[in-house]
């Protein structure tokens, strides 16, 4: 099982490649790799097991972290209904968005950034993302809110692009216009 060890830091140069997109159908070691992210994401959100193996808690983790260039996320996260959205995916591509935008009133962090960085992080209120599942499935998601978020930062980290990069660097607080903030 991956460990914060496994982690890159930010300044590593991965985090800021372009990820290669996966050759599909996945080999078995992509397929080892995506498998190996969603474990990290659902135990380090377990209480007991986070501190057994000392993981710092995540909704969301992206192949670069690990310092594996290619397009390869896991989400588990759930809505403010408490609906689950726990999904392993290769090749994710938001192919629509929402002109409105969204934030997390407390900001946003990152498993492979240790320091705090306050501010706000604009995003689409509403994505589509398309994307291949573990199984070799093609899905479409629609998703808004925390998961909408959370999908989107990820989907940064294949681009090389940091959750602090959206932060208004002048004035982290100021209001985003059209934007729902939402609670965390």
């Amino acid at each position: 099982m991956l460990t914060m060890e496994d982690i890159i830091k930010d300044g590593h140069p991965t985090l800021r490649s372009v990820a290669k997109e996966v050759p599909l159908p996945a080999s078995e070691e992509d397929k080892d790799t995506l498998k190996a992210l969603m474990e990290y994401v659902i135990a380090s959100q377990n209480p007991e097991i986070a501190k057994e193996k000392d993981l710092r808690p995540g909704i969301g983790l992206a192949a670069p972290q690990i310092n594996v260039s290619k397009r390869m996320i896991a989400i588990h996260v759930t809505d403010e209904k408490e609906n689950l959205y726990s999904y392993a995916l290769f090749n994710p591509k938001i192919i629509s968005h929402s002109v409105e935008k969204a934030y997390l009133t407390s900001g946003e962090g990152c498993l492979s950034v240790d320091e705090s960085i306050p501010g706000y992080v604009p995003r689409y209120a509403r994505v589509t993302v398309k994307a291949t599942t573990l199984e070799g499935e093609e899905i479409k998601l629609r998703l808004k809110g925390l998961p909408a978020v959370c999908i989107q930062h990820e989907i940064d980290h294949l681009n090389g692009i940091m959750f602090y990069d959206h932060i208004n660097k002048d004035d982290p607080f100021a209001p985003i216009e059209n934007a729902t903030p939402i609670e965390r």
